[in-house]
């Protein structure tokens, strides 16, 4: 959420970002509510000054009819102002966070690259794709997951199952290990905190929505992990505060639709291992310490031996809260491309102003905290490039160093078929 104070002093900025990021927005009409919503206010505390200038002993029949003629001008105002303040938050929750300005203007074509590690493998023979692998080696089966759970249903089986839970518990105490709190988060949240993360009202149709009344499904452990402080003043000696989150996530992926409809890469459910920090409101702080959870995710992806590029993404591919974003894409060669695997982005204040998430200051001040998140590992979509780039021409699968210790194997073997 932008503040008023910054709409009005920035205006043009404010359209202009909107504009770039492909969102609607009502700035005019924000700001006319304002000077409505300024006004009766100035009249509802003239009349109420009136009002206490009533005597308070003996009044007479026409004190006591001016009293009650004051009485229903303030009551009317006070419906009008809720009305008007409604209408104005509902407006402001459309408008989208500002980009920095080495942000990229446009569609992913103007995303640009900033750097690449890793050799893409050659190989000798022809690889397989991750569900050809899957099937051959019995780790996966996606028919029965259609069957059982619907489309783009699955089953991890045998070491893939392993290897799966071996991912997700490397990457959590590594991060731990790195000073980041460990946190596992509730996948059912209420409505405030999708608000408060950005979610609504732009994602609305990407979130599943349960019976009961105010209850969704996370589609990312930043949305409670975010919600966690809301409306409480942190201490500034305590920040930032940096945690490792884990839980398991949900998406309808109902702008995809037609996308990626075979194999690991979009489901509906899956795993996730996210970094969140806030942070004092410095943007300079915030810059130093998104290279920190970019660093984070690039190590672990050397670590597993997989090639990747960093992006950094143009207005139209970030999200409304972000000022700032990279994407870490890992090779799959299925896929003969790079394809998106973590997701690191500066949030700025926009989402702890929804959430009114703050920090005393050592002056007795109060500001509102920024806020950062990066995905650390989501599988089973990190699953694709470690099949693949680590598959072998006698049909097996190498694990890479780094996770044998957490799977007990060296390699998923071909089956004997007997």
């Amino acid at each position: 959420m932008l503040s008023l104070d910054y709409i009005r002093n920035n205006k043009d900025k404010v359209i202009q970002a909107a504009k770039n990021k492909k969102r609607v927005v009502e700035i005019e009409k924000i700001l006319e509510l304002d000077e409505q919503r300024k006004k009766s206010i100035h009249q509802i505390q003239a009349l109420r000054e009136d009002r206490n200038k009533q005597p308070k002993s003996k009044p007479s029949p026409e004190d006591i009819q001016k009293g009650k003629k004051l009485k229903e001008e303030i009551n009317k105002l006070e419906k009008e102002l809720a009305e008007i303040e409604t209408h104005l938050n509902h407006l402001l929750s459309f408008v989208p966070n500002v980009p920095l300005e080495d942000a990229p203007v446009g569609d992913a074509s103007h995303n640009k690259q900033i750097k690449t590690w890793g050799e893409i493998k050659k190989f000798s023979f022809e690889p397989k794709n991750h569900i050809q692998l899957g099937q051959d080696l019995d780790l996966l089966d996606l028919e029965r997951g259609t069957k059982v759970s619907g489309f783009r249903g699955y089953f991890l089986k045998n070491e893939l199952a392993q290897l799966h839970l071996s991912l997700l518990f490397y990457v959590f105490n590594e991060l731990i290990k790195k000073g980041y709190s460990p946190l596992i988060t509730p996948s059912i949240v209420k409505g405030f905190s999708l608000f408060g993360s950005g979610q609504f009202p732009w994602g609305e149709k990407e979130v599943y929505k349960l019976n009961d009344s105010d209850s969704y499904l996370a589609g990312t452990s930043e949305v409670p992990a975010t919600a966690y402080f809301a409306n409480e003043i942190l201490n500034e000696q305590d920040l930032p505060k940096k945690f490792v989150l884990l839980s398991s996530c949900f998406r309808k992926e109902a702008g995809s639709y037609g996308k990626d409809t075979k194999g690991l890469y979009r489901v509906h459910e899956f795993w996730k291992i996210e970094q969140l920090v806030l942070a004092k409101n410095s943007l300079e702080e915030a810059l130093t310490l998104h290279d920190e959870l970019q660093k984070n995710s690039e190590q672990i992806l050397e670590s597993l031996e997989l090639p990747y590029q960093v992006v950094l993404m143009s207005t139209e591919e970030m999200g409304e809260p972000q000022i700032k974003k990279y994407d870490t894409e890992t090779w799959m060669p299925s896929r003969n491309a790079y394809s998106e695997t973590m997701s690191n982005s500066i949030m700025g204040d926009f989402q702890t102003r929804r959430l009114n998430i703050k920090y005393r200051k050592k002056t007795g001040e109060t500001e509102f905290c920024y806020s950062l998140n990066n995905t650390a590992i989501a599988t089973p979509r990190i699953l694709i490039p470690l099949l693949e780039n680590h598959q072998q021409e006698d049909g097996s699968v190498l694990i890479p160093k780094a996770l044998q210790q957490y799977t007990g194997f060296d390699r998923i073997k071909v089956k004997v078929k007997v």
